[in-house]
């Protein structure tokens, strides 16, 4: 079993994604979740710091945690560092204390003590629903684990002013990936995005190992998002070659997103923001143009994650998709995303 350290403030948005790159995933506490297996996508997801293989819980307290160290079995040998984690300030412990008695312990049991470059960490963390402000469920308990993977936390580093092409609306790169997670991005992967616009949700895809498939309706949008990709998956944009798998492929055009000229079944998933009807210049009304593109992505693929700043569930529905899970990610005071899995 792994305990996932979650970030952000959705729970089940964070654990779905996780489920991306792990089995059986569970929400355990404020912005903590378990899992029975992780896969080496863990290092790519936007909503989980870190993975850690689980050694148990225990209630939220320091000498509870001790107690469940100090009779757990310890398979593993070489020097070792404790990190204690407040999780979301939710128990107000004293992660010092923490720290001190769980490394006594291990010292106790014949470990050396490395703070700078230590061969294993132990993370521990606390939390506890009623102490947490953003109204996070599951039990108040510690959690105990050696950790496995840290994801690669890049992302503000590749904020969508610092590409060659933008236009104001750009989607955040940490939202991008956690969506096209969601959708099934990863290496042998095909993900298309028929609304593609500035290419945020591509260029996530193709950072990830999957091959991208990008239109617009609009001229503009396909030569920016180009020169985006180009930038960013095979040129000096890249933000690190030894940290990601090789860049997928990518194909573009401009075409309408209820018209697409891809042949049945030519995609894994499809993922696209639907544009938002007060802020989005769009021909037409824009219940024909979404429900036009559900149903082309429902021929295209199997999966689709719809964004959009309304509820489509009955769209979908109406287009002979599954809505397996929705969320609504308040963006700010006036815009609320809301996510849709479709199957």
């Amino acid at each position: 079993m792994y305990v996932l350290e979650l970030g952000g403030q959705d729970d089940a948005f964070a654990a779905c994604e996780a489920a991306s790159a792990a089995s059986d995933v569970s929400v355990l506490a404020p912005g903590l979740a378990t899992a029975r297996g992780v896969t080496e996508r863990a290092r790519y997801l936007a909503y989980t710091h870190r993975t850690s293989e689980l050694v148990g819980t225990a209630d939220p307290a320091v000498e509870s945690a001790r107690t469940l160290l100090d009779a757990a079995t310890l398979d593993r040998e070489g020097t070792v560092a404790v990190r204690a984690v407040d999780v979301r300030a939710s128990t107000g412990i004293d992660t010092q204390r923490a720290e001190r008695a769980l490394g006594g312990v291990l010292t106790d049991r014949g470990f050396s003590v490395d703070l700078e470059t230590p061969e294993h960490t132990l993370y521990a963390y606390f939390a506890d629903p009623t102490g947490d402000d953003e109204g996070g469920t599951g039990e108040a308990c510690c959690a105990l684990g050696w950790l496995e993977t840290a994801s690669v936390r890049d992302f503000g580093d590749r904020q969508p002013t610092n590409r060659p092409f933008f236009q104001p609306g750009s989607m955040d790169p940490l939202e991008a990936r956690a969506l096209v997670n969601v959708a099934g991005a990863r290496p042998g992967a095909t993900i298309v995005d028929p609304m593609c616009g500035t290419g945020g949700l591509l260029l996530e895809a193709g950072l990830v190992g999957a091959r991208v498939v990008g239109g617009d309706a609009q001229e503009k949008m396909v030569r920016g998002t180009r020169e985006n990709l180009g930038y960013a998956l095979d040129g000096e944009g890249h933000p690190d070659r030894t940290a990601y798998p090789e860049s997928g492929r990518w194909d573009l055009f401009r075409s309408d997103a209820a018209r697409l000229p891809l042949a049945d079944g030519c995609a894994d998933a499809v993922v696209f923001d639907a544009p938002y009807g007060r802020q989005s210049r769009i021909e037409g009304e824009l219940r024909p143009l979404v429900s036009g593109a559900l149903s082309e992505a429902r021929r295209t693929a199997p999966r689709c994650v719809l964004v959009a700043d309304r509820e489509w569930s009955g769209a979908a529905r109406e287009a002979g998709w599954v809505v397996t899970e929705r969320f609504e990610r308040r963006v700010h005071r006036s815009l609320v995303r809301h996510v849709h899995v479709l199957e």
